[in-house]
């Protein structure tokens, strides 16, 4: 297994959910973090911000660095990599996490949400990973992980919500192609995807407190990508992994501290 110590590693939307639990794992076993997300001051609506992120990492033991970015642009993203090589002199991971969401049938959603979901979702991710390619190419061990599910051509995944499912079908194919397309580069590349519904912001889409009393908390998906990132990127690549299958591979037995609230049926997650 090898070590986050040192490795630096640049997280999308990592100001709040499962972008700023991964980002917080990685933290407490020394790794430098940035925190590249639009939220620089606080919106009633949504916790966190890429500052209090990077504060609660810098204090779990690792060096952060908060970066206001707009993953739809492709001017900040460059600038918020060009800032994290500066700071920390290169790029080991990129973790693909920034996601929008709106689950919703074809007349229901408009297509300024269509065009919201594909330019954070599949273009982002291709952008991101193109911008850091360079510096993940020199980097130490280096991974892109890319928080996207196993894709299945089943109707039923398609026709309750058409366009996040090909928004999110997108980051899935990004990893499907940069996979091969780097194998011989070193870099692995692979998708995670939580078992369960995870109690984030983006659950009050999906019923808020009463569906997440049937989850599990962001650490469940942070300690999975944790133990993705430490493996030999050469050796592990091109996998669509399960945050609790991968955790029973390391050992975890007891994936009860994970749930919000212990005892209640959990709730499977969207695509699987």
């Amino acid at each position: 297994m090898g070590t986050m110590d040192g490795r630096t590693i640049f997280i999308t939307g990592a100001s709040r959910g499962i972008g700023r639990a991964i980002g917080v794992a990685c933290a407490r076993q020394g790794a430098n973090v940035v925190v590249a997300a639009k939220t620089r001051v606080l919106n009633p609506k949504l916790p966190g911000t890429i500052l209090d992120a990077a504060a609660e990492m810098e204090r779990a033991g690792g060096r952060a660095l908060a970066v206001e970015c707009d993953v739809r642009s492709e001017e900040q993203l460059a600038a918020a990599v060009s800032r994290a090589v500066e700071h920390f002199g290169g790029i080991d991971v990129l973790v693909n996490n920034a996601s929008a969401i709106h689950l919703a049938d074809t007349p229901g959603t408009p297509m300024k949400r269509w065009d919201l979901m594909h330019a954070v979702n599949a273009r982002a991710t291709f952008a991101a990973s193109q911008a850091c390619l360079p510096h993940l190419c020199r980097g130490r061990n280096p991974h892109i992980l890319v928080l996207a599910p196993p894709i299945s051509l089943s109707p039923r995944w398609f026709a309750g919500h058409l366009a996040y499912t090909i928004s999110k079908y997108g980051m899935s194919m990004c990893v499907i192609g940069l996979s091969e397309e780097l194998r011989d580069r070193g870099v692995g590349v692979n998708a995670l995807w939580p078992r369960t519904v995870i109690a984030t912001a983006a659950l009050n889409l999906l019923g808020g407190e009463a569906t997440a009393r049937h989850g599990r908390r962001p650490e469940v998906v942070a300690d999975a990508a944790l133990a993705i990132l430490r493996r030999d990127a050469r050796a592990c690549t091109g996998n669509f992994f399960i945050d609790e299958e991968v955790l029973r591979e390391e050992g975890v037995t007891d994936l009860g501290r994970y749930a919000v609230a212990p005892g209640e049926e959990l709730m499977p997650d969207l695509f699987l």
